[in-house]
């Protein structure tokens, strides 16, 4: 008897659950979702276990409270402004130093009042730079997330970024895998870093080979900075993301559209605008008998206006960054956010 009451209780509680989830209205039934790479924003105090004493207040860049405080609140400008006004329900970020500048972010700039929590892993990079995502708790449910380990077989006493894994729920009931990037940099040049990037890769292809053989219709977004380009073997024959136009492949690539136009990208070095920054989902999410699909099957750049500055140097414009080489700017990233909606659908 005391076992049927329990019971009956759980179904209650998940039942108001329920509910509570689905009374949320039209307007709910579209999510922005969203990666940005901040480019170093970091926590001033000095970590003695990593290596960023040059975002200190005596270090290098002279790294204040004061400075990281004008740099959250032109993170959060960026995501409210990409929303227009309303900012995303999901985001992905990277290079961020720790759980402090995200509550930061999140409880003490103009983001505050949308009730974002917080998915983050402490990893064992040096500089100290990492993953995370937020997530609008009244508007998604976030039911499972893990830090996937990166140790390079040919490298093993590197210490290197996590991958992180996070199982979002919408209130209809289904579920959206995310994973969230930062792969090596080309720091030290292409040939001497593919490796890593191509380990990063087959690390996250195992995860969505599992996934789509438990459920070929496993809706799955991928995103970050993945430091190679759409075209570039990591990316396209090791995690096998290919252009929509190719009816092959399992997982697609959004940002092809931007690679094969000239001066578009997320991230400029010197005169060439390239897609490091990309969104690359499953089939499922493409397919229009999908509940949860992605609208207009397009991911986007966002390039407002304020983040940009004219580039005097190699023509055109350039993204307005937090330093320029070691004079303090005050600036956003290096690098511009993409995004893309979601629309879920109840059949």
């Amino acid at each position: 008897m005391k076992l049927k009451f329990l019971l009956f209780f759980i179904f209650l509680i998940f039942n108001s659950i329920i509910i509570s989830f689905s009374q949320t209205g039209d307007s709910t039934n579209r999510y922005l979702i969203a990666f940005y790479n901040t480019e170093n924003l970091f926590d001033p105090r000095d970590d003695s276990l990593k290596n960023d004493e040059a975002f200190t207040p005596e270090g290098f860049n002279h790294w204040t409270f004061k400075k990281m405080r004008r740099k959250v609140s032109n993170i959060a400008k960026v995501l409210l402004a990409m929303g227009k006004g309303e900012p995303p329900d999901i985001i992905g970020l990277a290079e961020i130093e720790n759980r402090f500048v995200l509550e930061q972010l999140c409880y003490h700039s103009p983001l505050k009042k949308f009730r974002y929590k917080i998915v983050h892993y402490d990893s064992p990079d040096m500089r100290g730079i990492e993953v995370a995502l937020l997530y609008r708790s009244e508007r998604i449910k976030i039911v499972y997330s893990e830090p996937i380990p990166v140790v390079f077989p040919f490298e093993t006493s590197s210490k290197n970024r996590d991958i992180l894994y996070v199982v979002a729920t919408f209130p209809q009931g289904d579920s959206l895998h995310l994973f969230v990037n930062h792969w090596t940099s080309r720091y030290g040049g292409y040939a001497s870093t593919i490796l890593k990037r191509n380990h990063y890769a087959a690390l996250v292809r195992e995860y969505v080979t599992t996934l789509l053989k438990k459920n070929p219709r496993c809706n799955i977004l991928i995103t970050g900075d993945f430091n190679d380009y759409p075209t570039d073997e990591s990316v396209s024959k090791i995690l096998g993301a290919v252009d929509f136009s190719n009816k092959e492949g399992d997982l697609y690539n959004l940002m092809f559209p931007f690679f094969k136009q000239q001066n578009m990208g997320t991230h400029k070095r010197e005169d060439f605008w390239g897609c490091l920054d990309q969104i690359i989902v499953s089939k499922a999410l493409l397919e229009e008998d999908n509940r949860v699909l992605i609208v207009g099957r397009e991911a986007h750049i966002f390039k407002a206006d304020f983040m940009m500055v004219p580039d005097e140097k190699y023509g055109g414009e350039k993204v307005f960054r937090t330093y320029l080489g070691p004079k303090y700017i005050g600036g956003y990233a290096d690098h511009l956010p993409v995004y893309l909606f979601i629309r879920t659908i109840k059949r």
